[in-house]
């Protein structure tokens, strides 16, 4: 029951992602993108500390070891600061839907990782799902467009995050998901905040218009709601199986990118996603 549990949150992440990704480019848009992500994922910092201490889980912050704060501190340096620096600034040079698709392979290299640490099997239902997924993506952007330094960043990004999906896998095995997203979130956005004031940057915090702090709240929200359901489902499944299911988000930022765009739906398009969808459902069938 824990797995289906599980299974359940990540594909509803997955949706939160879809939509999320979407709305980051209209958010990230005329604004400081380094800015922008900062004061997002501060915003969700603190939306988690408050849902924990209005739950009365506070006093197991407090009863973290040292070592479990610096596994905290590792996974918001490596997953909640340096990859939402280089992913917000490419995004805001490239497509949404470029960068819907670089960010989803973070699946190939989370399995390559869990692999490597954590011993996790990579079995014929697993690797034939994959490939699906794989190939969904190839017919769904088949019109992506050339690769440049923006889209390498966003590369490095889901690289970045497919390992601190393994060293949020060992965290979750001694607390919790709420415990991890908080660290992600809280300590990725302490290092943003340093780097924004060792750039010179951080004084444009202060600039920031109502329709851009709306933006920030917006995305904020939707951040929240994603790392919630993400880091509570991944304590369940495997990280391939969790980072697998993140592709079905990528039907839902291309659909909307086409309906906003103008451009037409193709049966390439519908193919693309029945792929998708098909892989997603061989590696439910694990």
């Amino acid at each position: 029951m824990d797995k289906r549990i599980g299974v359940t949150l990540v594909i509803g992440a997955a949706v939160v992602s879809g939509f999320s990704i979407f709305l980051n480019k209209f958010g990230v848009s005329d604004f400081n993108p380094f800015v922008f992500t900062t004061l997002k994922n501060s915003v969700v910092a603190v939306f988690l500390f408050s849902m924990i201490f209005l739950l009365g889980e506070h006093k197991k912050l407090r009863s973290l070891l040292p070592r479990q704060w610096g596994q905290l501190a590792l996974i918001g340096l490596v997953g909640g600061s340096i990859p939402f620096l280089l992913f917000f600034y490419g995004l805001s040079l490239t497509s949404a839907v470029n960068a819907g698709f670089l960010q989803k392979t973070l699946f190939i290299w989370a399995m390559i990782f869990a692999a490597i640490f954590l011993k996790e099997g990579i079995g014929i239902k697993l690797l034939a799902g994959a490939l699906l997924l794989l190939a969904g993506n190839f017919v769904l952007f088949s019109k992506f467009t050339s690769f440049g330094a923006a889209d390498a960043m966003i590369l490095a990004a889901a690289i970045l995050w497919g390992a601190e999906n393994v060293i949020s896998k060992k965290a979750l095995g001694e607390t919790y998901g709420r415990i991890v997203a908080f660290g992600r979130m809280f300590f990725g956005s302490l290092f943003m905040l340093a780097f924004l004031a060792a750039t010179g940057q951080a004084p444009d915090i202060a600039s920031i218009s109502a329709g851009q702090a709306a933006w920030v709240i917006i995305t904020g929200g939707m951040l929240f709601l994603y790392v919630l359901l993400y880091y509570t489902g991944l304590k369940y499944v495997s990280v391939g199986v969790a980072t697998a299911l993140l592709s079905l988000a990528q039907p839902i930022t291309a659909i909307l990118s086409m309906a906003f765009s103008g451009s037409h739906f193709s049966v390439g398009d519908a193919f693309g996603f029945l792929l998708i969808f098909t892989g997603s459902a061989t590696i439910l069938w694990l």
